[in-house]
Order: structure tokens, then sequence, then C-alpha cells
């Protein structure tokens, strides 16, 4: 018996369409590998008309008051609290995520965020009017950029989508956003959700590829070009946005250093450290991947951590003693396996390194040990539930070896000691660091990275300014 597969579709100008050509791509869900639905592979007549739509849209939109915005932004919160279970069970078949813990670690964050942000949109930050020249009064207008192209990860669909459209919409501009060709589902709903909420035109969804999302990018309508993906993505979208000079906002992959010192409570540092480095299966750019021990702890801290590897659990959605489930995607599979099956010979596996179960893209929770600082897999991103252990011999070290990746999103420190902790966190080069805890993150802090992990900031005031702009007024008092 042949199950008719789900039928996604792009939102547009207020409806629900297909491709123009109907062209589609097939979605899998990764616990089972299987194809449940296809999605539109948009081409340039699909771009042009969500980018007109939201051009069109975008004046009225623009010209709501601050207040008007907060009631919208509050009303879409609500609406997602009401239709959780709906956003987990889509979530989960685009992600193979356990439902539990979607429902536990991304829904309260999300209708949290989309709140916060329904705050910010009536604190524009401005300074007072003054004369700043004889006879001369100065203001400041902050203002909406205008129409926003944004592009989502795979990671987190739902979740990056609400950092993405929730400062956007509360700052006035409209929004065209494309979520992965691997999970559009949870999009398409949130689509749905919004749609009966906000002006037609004002959010519209593209599903499709690469190419898709190049030729939004590309594209004169929008205004500025948002993405959350890969450094080679990031830099791609940088390039193509040059051509006309749009703002870009780049939050691109991760190689976080956890630095863990003599001083350290060895259990409970193993303990938040394994799951901040396999919770989404290591899918997160601020995993905790790559951990720094002193030498005088380097073997208890790694026989723990081995340990607490192999005590983790990966399986199916409704299982719920699992941690995290599979790899997002095939592909993404074979680059977690092949960095493994590369390992120079000086690296141990301590734990894992291999692939759970005949069915589906889970991966075991892995350890690695004995590596160097040149080795591949301390210097790329692994984006997989395993962690790397080097052992430092002092403070200096141990900051050179953090600092000495291409990466600069995320980082923690682990250690008694207050000074060491306070010049840590100076000198690392992180647009984050933990202190003895790592990878919590609230709506009122921002996250964001350097060097090639993009710029621009994500929540808090500060993502919320990256999508306004700011006018200077000046007026003769002799007129």
């Amino acid at each position: 018996m042949t199950t008719e597969l789900r039928r996604l579709r792009n939102y547009i100008n207020g409806e629900f369409r297909d491709a123009a050509d109907g062209r589609t791509i097939e979605v899998v869900n990764p616990a089972t590998g299987e194809v449940y639905a296809t999605s539109p592979l948009s081409g340039q007549a699909d771009v042009d008309a969500a980018m007109d739509a939201a051009a069109a849209a975008f004046p009225a939109w623009r010209d709501t008051t601050p207040a008007e915005r907060q009631k919208v932004l509050l009303k879409i919160a609500d609406a997602f609290e009401e239709r959780a279970e709906d956003l987990i069970a889509a979530e989960s078949e685009n992600t193979g995520k356990p439902l539990g813990l979607t429902r536990s670690e991304e829904i309260p964050p999300m209708v949290d965020q989309i709140r916060f942000f329904a705050g910010a949109a009536r604190m524009l930050e401005g300074r007072s009017a003054g004369e700043y020249m004889e006879g001369m009064t100065s203001i400041v207008r902050r203002e909406p950029v205008g129409v926003c192209a944004q592009v989502a990860p795979w990671n987190y669909p739902m979740m990056m989508a609400v950092w993405k459209f929730a400062p956007a919409l509360a700052a006035g501009n409209t929004v065209v956003i494309k979520p992965s060709d691997t999970t559009p589902a949870s999009t398409v709903l949130i689509a749905e959700i919004i749609g009966a909420i906000v002006p037609k035109g004002v959010f519209n969804v593209l599903c499709g590829d690469r190419d898709t999302g190049r030729a939004m990018v590309e594209h004169p309508i929008p205004a500025m070009a948002s993405i959350t993906g890969s450094v080679r993505a990031g830099m791609q979208v940088a390039e193509s946005a040059a051509k006309d000079v749009k703002r870009v906002h780049l939050e691109l992959g991760g190689k976080a250093p956890v630095v863990v010192f003599e001083d350290t409570d060895i259990p409970k540092a193993v303990e938040d450290i394994a799951v901040a480095g396999y919770f989404n299966a290591g899918q997160d750019c601020t995993a905790a991947t790559r951990v720094l021990v002193h030498e005088s702890i380097h073997d208890e801290f790694v026989a723990a951590l081995a340990k607490a590897a192999a005590d983790t659990k990966t399986g199916a959605p409704d299982d719920e003693d699992v941690l995290y489930g599979p790899l997002n995607n095939a592909n993404q599979l074979k680059q977690v396996s092949g960095f493994i099956e590369r390992l120079p010979a000086h690296a141990k596996v301590e734990a894992g390194g291999h692939q759970v179960g005949e069915k589906g893209y889970f991966y075991a929770a892995t350890v690695v040990s004995g590596l160097k600082q040149d080795d591949e897999i301390i210097q790329k991103e692994v984006f997989g539930p395993v962690i790397t252990v080097q052992s430092f011999r002092d403070e200096a070290q141990a900051l050179e070896w953090a600092n000495g990746v291409e990466y600069a999103l995320a980082s923690s420190v682990w250690t008694k000691d207050h000074a060491r902790a306070m010049r840590m966190s100076k000198n690392l080069d992180f647009g984050c660091v933990w202190i003895n805890t790592h990878i919590p993150l609230v709506a009122e802090m921002p996250h964001g990275g350097f060097k090639k992990s993009g710029y621009g900031k994500d929540l808090s005031s500060y993502g919320f300014d990256d999508y306004t702009r700011v006018k200077h007024v000046m007026t003769s008092l002799d007129a």
C-alpha cells in the first residue's frame, strides 16, 4: 500500500501556492530515512512574486505604530502556544528531534523570544533632540530597513525562524523567509499561524534549495539579507549582497572551546559538558564540542566523559529516554562519519564513533582524545555528537589553542578561580563566553560571533537594532 505524501506549499501574499513551474523536492524524515512530503522547488518567478508582495505590504506595515506591532507579535506568541503540539509534531518530523525535549526546550524560549521583541518594538532607541549647530535642531529617527530576505538553517528550523522574523516584524520590516530544503514543514506551519494574524504580504515563506536562496539574496528588492548557515554559504551571501550594497546579517559556524582547569568540579563539569555537546545531536553552532583540559586532570576527565557518552542515548522521537535524535540528513551522516574515518593515528576514540541502527541517521555520542591543534577535527566544524579532548599545560597554552581556529562564536571556561575566569573571558576571542556553564541563552542577551562565525547579533536589543536604520533630521529654527 502506497502512502500519499504530504504536499507543502509556499506562502506568498497571504495564500498558499505551489511553485510556479510545479517543481518539487522530496522531504525525508531523518528518524526513518523515508520520504514523507514534497515541498516546492521555488524558482525566479516565485522569488519575484514573494518580493513584490513584501514590497507592496511594506509601506503600510512600516507606518503601523510600535504599539500596533507589539499587539500583533503578542498574538503570534499566543498562537504559538495554542498550536504548540502541532509545531512540535511538524518539527519532530522535520528533524527527528525527541518530542518531549522539543516541547520543553524549544517552545517556551520561542514564545518568550517573540514576546521580548514585542516589547522591543516599543523601545526604539534614539538620542534626544538638541541644537548641535546654532539655529538648528537635530533629531534622530530609527526606521525599518525594508524587505528582509532571510534564510534559516535545518538544525533549529522553528527557533531560527523566530530569531529572524520576530525582530524584523517588530521593527516594521516585511519578510521573505526560506527554510532549509530538508526542513520546510514547521516553517510552512508557522506561515499558516502568522498568516491569520498579519496583513497579507508582511510574512512570506519560500521553499526551495540553494539556488532559491541565492535568487532571494540577489533580488533587487530586499534591503537586507540574513542567513544562519555554513561559513561557505555566508561568504556567498556576502559576495552576492555586495553587488547592490545590501545589508548582511550572518550567523555562521562555530567550534566552541571548553576550557577546563584543574580546580574544576569534574563530575559536574562532565555532566554539563556532555549535555551541551550532545544535545540536538551536536548540531548546534555553540555546542560544547572542543574540550581543552588541564594535563593534571586529563585522564580522569576523559574517563568520566567517555562514560557519560556511553550512557547517552539517541533514538526515536517518541522515546522519552533519549537526549537527542538523528543527524538531519544523509549528507550530514556522511560528513560526521568522515571525520572519524579520517582521524590521524595519534587520535583515540574513547567512546562511540559509529552509526546507530540501520534505519535513519543516528550516530553514537562520541569522544576522541589524543588530538593535536592542527588536526582536521579540531580545526573544522563536525556538527555532530562528537566531543574532542586536548590536554593543555598552562593558561597561556589553553588560550592560544582556544583562539586558534577560524570560528569565534561561543566558548566556556570552567574554574573556581574568579580572577582566572575574568582573564580568560577578556582574552577569549568569541562572541559569547560562559563561565562554569555552557549553552544557556536568554532573549535579553545578544548571540553572534566574530571572525568566520559572521557578524550581526540575534536576540536582544542589539539584534533588534540590526533590523533598523538611523536617519538624521535637521530643522532650521529660523524657518
